[in-house]
């Protein structure tokens, strides 16, 4: 294809590419359904279009330049993703994760080899292969699912961490297996070749982290310059990573750039938040060409090919395989039934599995044309099958109805709506939002939208008075709504709705002049009156100003919580005894039950149903609300 010609079609993918973004964030839906069905329109489904003769996309568009593509989008994608993987997100569900990847993985593997190997008739070679590149679900589609069903942190750990290690572990474990399939290759020994290729991958993205992170944080990136000289350096230094270990051993530079990813993410290194929105925005666009492109390449033939014996492969994957591995990897953990139910059933297949495949099927096509042996080629079309049927089916069904299915579950924790976006509003949702609540704020001014979304709020644009507006952004499944905006008539009125059309467990109010708090309370509504606020914050600094100073923003050492107690080891129990089981420097204040609210006594017993104020050091007191709610409820 000439050049301006390839430079239009690179143009037209990445396009299409973010309209399909804006259109998923608009609809609620997982991006990769909008990637995979522009790929199959540009493709495959084209030439049956009226007007259209041929693919505006086939294979042979990008000459023989789409492997190296396809490999640097993929560092990139990879890099992004371990990049986000923060330790402590990880320690939300430590031994879950940790048997997800390693038990997990291995019966995803075995399983789905022992499918392909007798329902296809495949050889051992590519059925391991084969189950090998399905053991990966992947950060693309297990992030945008993420961002549209907001499940509990302990739900997103473990299936982000697996969606990153089984990436790296997937990709590995394809091409140590593919080399006994591929004719053009010799093995030295299927565990030598990953402890090779895992070991080489680890050593570059250690090297990479570390000179990343001299440079970012000791030497002067020039003054003016400095956020985006860091982000430039991070880049290439993904790129880097990947390519020097991908050249002493294949695929090792994906465990390169997620070693490098993890390590640079969770070290304190400056800018990071311009180095991680410029690394999204850098994914979304090559995420978006690799997979429209991919999907563009398919053949119809080659899911014919196995037709419904491929989808019986899937169908194993998905709901003999997956729910097996979810249910005896999360054994013994605080995960309830319905969330393990919700990750047995969610566990769609992304962009690694689909760039490999591809890549091994353009290998072992050169390798029959070559060697002159057809079974090669009908290798490559049967792995194309199974792993683009398998990607095809779950993002559409797991992807597509991953909200359905939360909301059926009921996995979602309920919302809290924040009605006014001003200072008031941004300041209540940051504190809230740092104990784990999942807020939506509701502002009409475009302004103020513009200024909540860039502080990393989630922002319903519309008026807080509208039902359709309230509904919208969640009403019927929140917990408390807070009307905070400076117009007393709209947050009485926002009152009025939360309590009325939506049944609201709490609704909470300001009030802007102390002569409308009556009538709020008419309502049976919580109100606070900013001049007593006011009043109260400075009656504080005057009489408690040791407590007043330990709250404040400035010296935020410590937390008051109050939490209900849901199960657990506690209840049935005196607070002597309950003191010493909770973390150090973390004390029962207050126990309220049947509305009455006591300073407990050493031989008050704890019953389910107390709701317990716990006061201490800020990490304390988040742990002991764990404990005395073992559920997060």
């Amino acid at each position: 294809m000439a050049t301006t010609g390839l430079i239009l079609l690179v143009a037209g993918i990445i396009a299409i590419g973010v309209l399909a973004q804006l259109l998923a964030d608009r609809l609620q839906i997982p991006t990769i359904i909008f990637y995979i069905a522009a790929g199959l329109l540009l493709g495959p489904v084209a030439p049956f279009l009226p007007g259209i003769e041929t693919r505006v996309i086939d294979p042979a568009s990008f000459g023989d330049a789409l492997p190296a593509i396809v490999g640097l989008a993929v560092a990139i994608i990879v890099f992004e993703g371990a990049f986000h993987l923060k330790l402590q997100r990880i320690k939300e569900a430590p031994s879950a994760a940790l048997r997800i990847v390693t038990v997990g993985a291995l019966i995803a593997l075995v399983g789905t080899a022992v499918a392909v190997r007798f329902v296809l008739d495949a050889s051992w070679g590519l059925s391991l292969t084969i189950g090998a590149l399905l053991t990966a679900t992947g950060p693309t589609v297990v992030t945008p699912i993420l961002h549209v069903v907001p499940v509990r942190d302990r739900v997103a750990a473990a299936l982000e961490t697996e969606g990153i290690v089984n990436d790296v572990s997937a990709a590995i474990l394809a091409v140590v297996f593919f080399e006994l399939i591929n004719p053009v290759t010799h093995s030295d020994g299927l565990l030598q070749g990953f402890i090779e290729r895992l070991g080489v991958g680890l050593l570059f993205g250690v090297i990479v982290a570390g000179t990343l992170y001299y440079l970012v944080r000791y030497v002067d990136l020039a003054p003016g310059d400095a956020p985006r000289n860091a982000r430039l350096l991070v880049l290439a230094g993904a790129l880097v990573a990947f390519a020097t270990a991908n050249s002493v051993a294949s695929e090792a530079g994906v465990a390169a750039v997620a070693a490098a990813g993890f390590l640079l993410g969770n070290a304190d290194i400056p800018y990071e938040e311009d180095i991680e929105d410029f690394k999204g925005d850098i994914t979304l666009l090559v995420l978006s060409f690799v997979f429209i492109t991919l999907a563009a390449l398919l053949q119809f033939g080659t899911l014919e090919e196995v037709g419904l014996a491929g989808v019986l492969i899937v169908v194993v994957i998905a709901l003999v395989l997956r729910p097996l591995l979810i249910f005896i990897s999360t054994i013994g953990d605080r995960f309830t039934i319905q969330e393990r139910a919700f990750m047995s059933l969610v566990g769609p297949r992304g962009i690694i599995p689909a760039s490999v495949a591809t890549l091994f099927a353009v290998e072992l096509r050169t390798a029959a044309e070559e060697l002159g042996q057809p079974a090669l080629e009908q290798q490559a079309s049967l792995l194309l099958g199974v792993v683009f049927l398998a990607i095809l089916l779950t993002a559409v069904f797991e992807g597509g109805f991953a909200r359905y299915i939360a909301e059926y579950l009921d996995v979602i924790p309920m919302r809290v709506i924040i009605v006014g976006g001003g200072k008031v509003g941004r300041s209540l949702a940051e504190r809230l939002e740092d104990r784990g609540e999942n807020i939506v704020i509701i502002e009409q001014t475009q302004q103020t939208v513009e200024q909540a979304r860039n502080a990393g709020f989630t922002v319903e644009w519309g008026d807080g008075t509208d039902t359709d507006v309230l509904r919208s952004a969640g009403a019927d499944n929140a917990k408390i709504v807070a009307a905070a905006t400076g117009d007393d008539d709209v947050n009485l009125l926002v009152s009025q709705l939360a309590s009325s059309k939506f049944d609201v467990e709490r609704v909470i109010a300001r009030a802007n002049n102390p002569d409308n708090v009556e009538a709020f309370e008419d309502l049976g509504v919580r109100t606070i009156s900013s001049s007593m606020a006011t009043a109260w914050a400075m009656d504080n600094q005057i009489e408690r100003p040791a407590i007043a100073n330990w709250m404040t923003e400035m010296n935020h050492n410590g937390d008051v919580q109050e939490v209900e107690v849901l199960g657990g080891e506690f209840v049935g129990k005196p607070v002597s005894e309950v003191g010493p089981m909770l973390p150090d420097v973390c004390l029962i204040a207050l126990v309220t039950r049947d509305g009455e609210t006591t300073v407990p006594t050493a031989e008050y017993t704890i019953e389910e149903g107390d709701m317990i104020t716990l006061l201490g050091r800020r990490n304390s007191v988040r742990e002991g609300m764990k404990m005395v709610n073992p559920n997060g409820e």
